[in-house]
């Protein structure tokens, strides 16, 4: 199984959706990923929004996302 992946700030590990969206919104090249409550902060936005993203981007058939 691969390396589990934790958010740079609290430390919680990732999920799969997680870490679709860090991938997503922040870029593939990043060395940073964020829980999704982090990534709100980071991002400025709030956990509904980007769940609702989420929901958008499996809509879309992308395969980062369970």
């Amino acid at each position: 199984m691969g390396k589990r992946v934790k958010c740079f700030v609290c430390g919680t590990s990732l999920n799969k959706n997680e870490m679709g969206l860090n991938k997503k919104l922040i870029g593939i090249t990043s060395d940073k990923s964020f829980c999704i409550e982090c990534l709100s902060a980071y991002l400025d936005t709030t956990v509904e929004d980007l769940l609702e993203k989420i929901e958008d981007f499996k809509n879309e058939g992308c395969t980062l996302f369970e």
